[in-house]
């Protein structure tokens, strides 16, 4: 496993240099970027885009794994609503399927995206043509090794993990949850409550990464 320290404010460029490696090697890799809430896994999935896509258009897609969260009203029915965001919350078999359908580059892929503003997903809304050559996925789970969701390390030709001060990703996440309308009692709660049980699990359970990124702020 390779390490390195990633400053968000700073040079970005180790990161993309080794994200298009991968792209070159193609016919199709699939790069997973997995960590806690608040590590930093989006920003960096979506800037690497941003930068592959200008050096290789039509060629780099963003599908992310929150997508396949399970619906509200089936989190209700199921008696999930509270843990929303815990791994069972997710239809892990679903986003295995969706990967293994991205290697075989055999038709187009329609996968569906997240739109936190909504807390729900919207189908068939990334488009991923055969000539896409690389698939960047990002989420909380990527590397669980418990079952189902030891499936998806099989489906990454590179894993990459990020890791952030507790302190820090605490401060970010309230946040986050500030930024959604929540009052900042409700904020800390959420924060100090089932996202910091997810984020201890999902730092003391890693599945093998290739690349392990220690942000710096």
């Amino acid at each position: 496993m390779d390490r390195m320290v990633w400053d968000s404010r700073g040079d970005l460029k180790p990161l993309i240099e080794r994200a298009e490696l991968l792209l070159l090697a193609g016919p199709r890799q699939v790069l997973g970027i997995a960590g806690a809430p608040a590590s930093g896994k989006s920003t960096l999935a979506a800037t690497l885009l941003v930068e592959l896509q200008r050096r290789h258009p039509a060629e780099v897609v963003l599908v992310g794994m929150d997508a396949y969260h399970l619906g509200h009203r089936v989190l209700v029915r199921q008696g999930l609503a509270d843990v929303k965001g815990a791994p069972q919350t997710f239809d892990a078999l679903g986003y295995v399927a969706l990967l293994r359908r991205l290697r075989a580059r055999e038709e187009t892929v329609y996968a569906p995206e997240f739109h936190r503003e909504i807390e729900d997903s919207l189908a068939q809304m990334v488009e991923v043509a055969p000539a896409v050559r690389l698939v960047i996925t990002e989420g909380n789970y990527l590397l669980l090794p418990s079952t189902p969701w030891d499936q998806v390390r099989h489906e990454l030709d590179e894993a990459w993990f990020t890791h952030l001060d507790d302190t820090e990703r605490q401060r970010r996440m309230v946040t986050r949850h500030r930024a959604f309308g929540h009052s900042l009692a409700v904020a800390r709660a959420k924060t100090l409550g089932s996202d910091e049980v997810n984020a201890q699990l999902i730092n003391k359970w890693q599945n093998r990464p290739d690349l392990w990124i220690e942000q710096q702020v």
